[in-house]
């Protein structure tokens, strides 16, 4: 089983690098941009049901486990929830792009800073875990 999902992260590794090569090879084309939006979104899906189907997986066979998965899951929807009421509190924002005119619509505006929002927090929690971590080893 090992084996067979090494060869498939190497498959999905390949066709990431031939979408983004081809990028930029033409130069930014809307057509390869658009293609790799869509392996982006696919691969988000895929890591989305991957990391679900594994926490059910796990809570199953260590039914012990329950506590911690349920304390991440909420984790999850707090954040997310936070970022999203922090993205929609924003009225009338008109973000300019390099074409010289702006982004507003507001859906998109609002799914484009939830996903920075999440980003940051995400980013800000691992390195507090981790510097906890190392210092935790340090001590020991």
């Amino acid at each position: 089983m090992k084996k067979k999902l090494n060869m498939l992260m190497v498959a999905l590794f390949v066709i990431t690098l031939a979408l983004v090569g081809w990028a930029v090879i033409s130069g930014g084309a809307e057509v390869a941009i658009s293609w790799n939006l869509i392996w982006g979104y696919v691969l988000l899906v895929a890591a989305i049901v991957s990391v679900l189907c594994a926490a059910i997986k796990g809570t199953i066979t260590n039914p012990a486990g329950l506590k911690n998965t349920l304390i991440a899951v909420v984790l999850v929807v707090v954040v997310v929830g936070a970022a999203l009421g922090i993205a929609l509190s924003h009225d009338g924002l008109v973000v300019p792009n390099s074409a010289g005119g702006v982004f507003d619509d507001p859906f998109e505006l609002v799914i484009s800073e939830t996903g920075i929002l999440v980003t940051y927090v995400v980013a800000a929690a691992t390195l507090l875990v981790t510097i906890f971590a190392e210092v935790r080893n340090a001590l020991k």
